[in-house]
């Protein structure tokens, strides 16, 4: 199957950000409550994915969490804590860039977290999950794969770019030699935390537009009966004339000066 072009992809994906838009709808008139997990190797292509999930939808009703290395605080805490804080309210829609599968991927491969505390992450994680889904929360786990050639490419185009070097860490450079572990360490993840309440579903991401079309074509497929009519909304035509705004040109250099 070859590459997806550009144009291909975008008419593709034109329809699938309308049903979005009336899935967004639905989730604030029914109150649900929607988290998506991210997950995948470095260049896998979750932010991509997450913009084009996201890209037509109100921001103020679905946010994207990528949390940072945990504080010192929150390595006192209960693993999950820092987590339930983002999670949605009712209507919400939640995307993780990354999510509390880092203890069983790079916090495992890197030893950030010891064995006992990976042990017990593998043994917990369903029972938390189990939780959320019981309370409600509509929750999807995706894993974008990609080949280690493909990789290595892309982490090519990081460094060379420098739109795009700030993607590349100290950690995904020493990530590199490790593929190998963070295989042993996915399908350990897999094995544990593949669950009929929450269960995991792997996407090839080698071509990454073809990617994003197949995950969202998913996850609009898992959810129930989205329909849900918009407002229709009347303009009706301003009394009297049009205001037009007077405005001259800016001399940028001139008014910082002057101010």
């Amino acid at each position: 199957m070859g590459k997806l072009h550009r144009k291909d992809y975008e008419n593709a994906l034109e329809p699938m950000e309308e049903e979005l838009v009336a899935m967004a709808r639905w989730a604030q008139a029914t109150g649900a409550r929607i988290v998506v997990l991210f997950e995948g190797r470095d260049t896998a292509g979750k932010g991509g994915a997450i913009k084009a999930m996201c890209g037509e939808l109100n921001p103020r009703q679905c946010r994207t969490v990528a949390l940072a290395a945990p504080s010192e605080r929150e390595q006192g805490q209960w693993y999950f804590q820092r987590y339930v804080d983002h999670l949605p309210t009712k209507g919400e829609i939640v995307l993780f860039d990354r999510s509390w599968y880092n203890r069983a991927g790079v916090e495992r491969v890197m030893g950030y977290a010891t064995p006992a505390q990976v042990d017990a992450f593998l043994l917990h994680a369903p029972q938390f999950e189990k939780a959320l889904v019981d309370d409600g929360i509509l929750l999807f786990k995706y894993w974008l794969a990609c080949d280690q050639e493909k990789q290595e490419e892309r982490l090519a185009e990081r460094a060379q770019d420098p739109l795009k070097r700030w993607k590349l860490s100290l950690v995904d450079i020493a990530a590199r030699e490790k593929y190998d572990d963070y295989t042993l360490a996915r399908e350990a993840m897999l094995e544990a935390t593949h669950t009929a309440h929450a269960p995991w579903t792997l996407v090839d991401f080698n071509d990454q537009k073809r990617g994003r079309l197949t995950l969202i074509r998913d996850f609009l497929d898992r959810l129930p009966d989205t329909h849900c009519d918009a407002p229709e909304l009347d303009l009706p035509p301003l009394d009297g004339k049009l205001r037009h705004e007077k405005f001259g040109v800016l001399d940028p250099i001139k008014s910082f000066h002057d101010a």
